[in-house]
């Protein structure tokens, strides 16, 4: 087995005379075309001919780049920063669990001294954040939400309802009409994901 090469989609492998086509592949006027972006792995069984396959490299999976928009969710806060599990880069959803981390000072933009986590995030909350660094020997990211289409925008109340955002800074359960203050994100509807 040969070192698995790059493709791209579409690109044109091989010949059908040189080889047989696996998945990932689709065959056109006697050659062989990948039909995803993946590694060629070329299989040879005893004298016939070899078969192509493309594969998705899940080692190429998608990671959260500094400057990507990501939908996480708050695990844990204390005083000092929010703890959350980044889900989705963008709209594609993340096949590993990547933690992150929202300090204080991340958190909005003005009025950093008075930022306090409680009342930015609460555990379970659904959080749009921006990765500002690949974090650190822990693998965590650091994530800001400080621009205003960032912040909370899924929160379950007390009475486990999800809430509906009434200002930038609180959200209230429809059931209750009770007020709990979050970090809310102006949302903008590319990432508003059912």
């Amino acid at each position: 087995q040969q070192p698995l090469s790059p493709c791209v989609a579409g690109e044109r492998l091989c010949s059908t005379e040189e080889a047989t086509a696996g998945s990932g592949t689709y065959t056109r006027h006697g050659f062989i075309f990948s039909s995803l972006a993946g590694c060629l792995e070329r299989k040879s069984e005893d004298n016939e001919l070899p078969v192509v396959s493309v594969v998705r490299d899940s080692e190429s999976q998608l990671l959260p780049n500094v400057g990507a928009v990501v939908t996480c969710k708050v695990c844990s806060i204390n005083s000092r920063f929010a703890k959350v599990h980044i889900l989705y880069v963008g709209s594609t959803p993340l096949k590993s669990t990547f933690r992150g981390t929202i300090r204080r000072e991340d958190i909005r933009a003005t009025e950093k001294d008075k930022v306090e986590v409680y009342k930015s995030f609460r555990p379970s909350d659904i959080v749009l954040a921006k990765v500002i660094s690949l974090g650190d020997a822990q693998s965590n990211y650091l994530l800001s939400t400080a621009e205003n289409e960032l912040g909370v925008v899924v929160a379950r109340s007390e009475a486990g309802v999800q809430m509906v955002p009434i200002s930038w800074c609180e959200m209230q359960c429809p059931r209750t009409h009770t007020k709990e203050f979050r970090k809310v994100a102006r949302v903008q509807p590319q990432f508003l994901q059912t």
